[in-house]
């Protein structure tokens, strides 16, 4: 397995992990529907802001999975909005490559570089019986919050 960092050009790939996200308990979304509603499109239409960040796996040379965190304004906050100051971090493996350790190197990687840079945690939002729940308390998320269905879960860094 190889990560890189992601770039502009991955856009497109922030919005298929959104929309696999989004369906990950089965087809809910279409690529209309997160392109058309900007509480989703926001985690990949402006990426790379300033201060958002992230990897993408590769596995024999395809794309395996990817994790980025976006920094979102209170006026614009994200599922897993603590503050302004605490980016939001969205991670998504792609069949067939669950369960081989690609989404636990991709939060590793991302964890390690928002320590790199200081910031004080991260944050997400996990909905009820979503399996990365396990990966996002064993790495020490703990649930902060609660909005319908989904824990609002943080990371603290220092």
């Amino acid at each position: 397995m190889l990560l890189r960092p992601l770039t502009t050009a991955d856009r497109p790939l922030l919005r298929e992990a959104t929309l696999a996200n989004m369906n990950w308990s089965g087809p809910r979304y279409g690529v209309a529907d997160i392109d058309e509603a900007p509480e989703l499109s926001h985690y990949f239409t402006g990426f790379p802001g300033d201060s958002d960040f992230g990897f993408a796996a590769l596995v024999d040379g395809a794309e395996a999975g990817v994790a980025w965190a976006v920094l979102l304004p209170a006026s614009d906050p994200g599922y897993g909005f603590v503050d302004a100051e605490t980016p939001e971090l969205s991670l998504t493996t792609f069949q067939p490559y669950r369960g081989r350790g690609v989404g636990t190197a991709l939060l590793d990687a991302l964890v390690q570089e928002a320590r790199r840079r200081g910031l004080p945690a991260l944050s997400l939002s996990v909905e009820d019986a979503n399996p990365a729940r396990r990966l996002y308390e064993r790495t020490g998320f703990e649930v902060v919050g609660r909005n319908g269905g989904s824990d609002t879960m943080l990371l603290h860094l220092r």
